[in-house]
């Protein structure tokens, strides 16, 4: 188990574990499907959803990245 610092809580630290067992490829699959979701939208005239769908891609990617480095460097 790993020990938390003043900087990580529990609660991090037990997110972190959870998330680290999500392979990579999920995070950029989900975006990619946000991206086509949010296209088709545009195509179909749903212009404001199409927008709001579209956004989650870089949440997305985010989380990725997030996840990415903290397999890679681990936490505190």
């Amino acid at each position: 188990m790993a020990m938390t610092t003043p900087n990580e809580g529990k609660f991090t630290v037990a997110i972190e574990k959870q998330t680290s067992k999500i392979p990579s490829g999920i995070y950029l699959t989900a975006s990619l499907a946000a991206m086509a979701a949010s296209l088709t939208l545009k195509c179909c005239g749903k212009n404001h959803i199409a927008l709001l769908v579209g956004q989650c891609a870089t949440s997305f990617l985010i989380m990725g990245l997030y996840n990415k480095i903290v397999k890679t460097e681990g936490h505190d």
